[in-house]
């Protein structure tokens, strides 16, 4: 089990305003926002340590994506997947695979990839078929 998950960037702001906007059709929104890091939970968290931050590197150095890193949030919806890769789109991040099958994964894995502005990839994903996701 992990306690939580951590971005880098280079300019928080920025970065802040793109998870904002890409986070929110996941029903996830900032509760904190400290002078190098901002945390996002679901709406009404009430625990100790959010699961996501987005924070600028202790070492002061620019931050840099990791090779081969991917965080993927786990959603009950095809129509979730669509809405945040459209929502992380329209607020600066790029393409890295938009929504669909991925059935080297399985056969119901439906995700869609974007790199944030500082080039992290994010992923979301739905792992139930089209009908069950719909009656989710």
């Amino acid at each position: 089990m992990y306690s939580h998950i951590t971005v880098g960037t280079s300019k928080l702001t920025r970065a802040m305003r793109f998870y904002d906007a890409a986070l929110a059709p996941l029903g996830l929104k900032r509760t904190r926002t400290f002078k190098i890091a901002a945390s996002y939970a679901p709406e009404g968290y009430s625990g100790v340590n959010e699961a996501f931050w987005v924070v600028r590197p202790l070492d002061q150095k620019d931050a840099t994506p990791g090779n081969g890193v991917t965080v993927a949030f786990d959603v009950p919806t095809r129509a979730a997947v669509d809405a945040f890769h459209a929502a992380a789109l329209a607020a600066g991040g790029a393409d890295e695979g938009p929504p669909g099958i991925r059935e080297h994964y399985h056969p119901n894995y439906y995700g869609a990839y974007v790199r944030d502005p500082d080039g992290n990839k994010i992923c979301v994903v739905c792992h139930h078929a089209a009908a069950a996701a719909a009656a989710a």
